[in-house]
């Protein structure tokens, strides 16, 4: 993609030219269906890059073409994907060293397209000694060149703040309350997991017609989810559990059975990013939620219930890639509303 900008100046104080803008999409080894996607909708090829682990564990990349002023969009969820063989953290390195060898080649800007943000849930400390994990991993793709930072659905808005770089924050909200809108399900009620998605729950509520409960849950250890009672009526309703990712599923589990008992008549669940670790596959198995719904932020794995219905987000990516490259408003994709959460 290129545009032509003939830049005119008085004469005397500075040389004229024509420059000819250029966008060029690079996908990690995380992401790369999504990449593709992407690239479709912009009617562009992925660039080439070779990727690879060396059999010590050490993350290798290299351009295989020029790249001297371009606009360089990089492609990579910080998660694992079992079909490519890479871990959360080789795609988080994989990252870093994409963004520096685009700086490094004389790329005129380097943007991280991460829409899942990794190590996003350790933004603040929780119990002494921990390290707030999230601020390191935006200084880190600071450090390595990044211009622009573009992710979605981060699991705490506050995270923009780790940045001195600009951070354009995608939601999927608009696209998983559409899909509910067009189920046309009676009686609904959504059911915010705990106290502190309840401002995304109860935009969600506003957005399809539905009331809102809140779950009362506890954490006595981390990745184990303890649910109290319902703050609401779910009794007779549709339930919707909405959250911004799944992974172990425990808690959308123990939310899932507690909103049963509780006399719901059916339980969905919603969330942007399908994590989907451990024994998450078990725990939705046994969760009796009619339909899981995420999107594509993430690669599913191999094996995962038929109840689950992936959404895909490079739409959504693709129109804020396009209005970034032309230095166009970012958050009239939302109409304003990607910052209310």
């Amino acid at each position: 993609m290129s545009a032509i900008d003939t830049r005119t100046h008085e004469a005397g104080t500075s040389l004229p030219i024509d420059y000819n803008k250029r966008l060029m999409l690079f996908a990690g080894r995380a992401s790369r269906q999504l990449a593709g996607d992407i690239a479709d909708k912009l009617n562009l090829d992925l660039g080439p890059v070779t990727l690879k682990t060396f059999s010590n564990g050490e993350v290798y990349c290299r351009y295989e073409e020029s790249i001297r002023g371009a606009d360089v969009f990089i492609i990579q969820s910080t998660c694992g994907n079992p079909q490519t063989g890479v871990t959360a953290n080789d795609s988080l390195m994989e990252l870093m060293f994409m963004i520096e060898a685009a700086v490094g080649a004389s790329a005129h800007r380097v943007i991280a397209v991460t829409p899942w943000f990794g190590y996003s849930r350790q933004d603040k400390k929780s119990a002494p000694r921990e390290p707030i994990s999230a601020r390191l991993v935006a200084r880190m793709l600071e450090a390595a060149g990044a211009d622009r930072v573009l992710t979605m659905d981060l699991h705490a808005g506050q995270i923009q703040g780790f940045f001195s770089k600009p951070v354009d924050h995608m939601t999927a909200l608009f696209m998983l309350t559409q899909y509910f809108s067009d189920l046309n399900l009676p009686d609904l009620v959504v059911v915010a997991p705990d106290a502190g998605r309840v401002k995304l729950n109860k935009k969600f509520a506003s957005k399809i017609g539905a009331e809102l409960a809140i779950l009362d849950k506890e954490r006595p250890a981390q990745q184990v989810a303890e649910i109290g009672y319902v703050i609401g009526d779910v009794k007779g309703k549709t339930a919707v559990i909405v959250d911004d990712m799944i992974d172990t599923a425990g808690t959308l589990k123990a939310a899932a059975l507690t909103v049963r008992e509780e006399g719901a008549t059916r339980v969905y669940a919603a969330a942007t990013h399908a994590v989907m670790s451990g024994d998450a596959f078990e725990n939705l198995e046994h969760a009796e939620l009619e339909e899981i719904v995420v999107t594509d932020t993430i690669p599913m794995r191999p094996g995962h219930p038929r109840n689950i219905r992936v959404l895909p987000c490079a739409e959504l990516l693709t129109d804020s890639i396009r209005r970034i490259f032309i230095d166009d408003s970012v958050s009239e994709v939302f109409g304003g509303e990607n910052q209310l959460f």
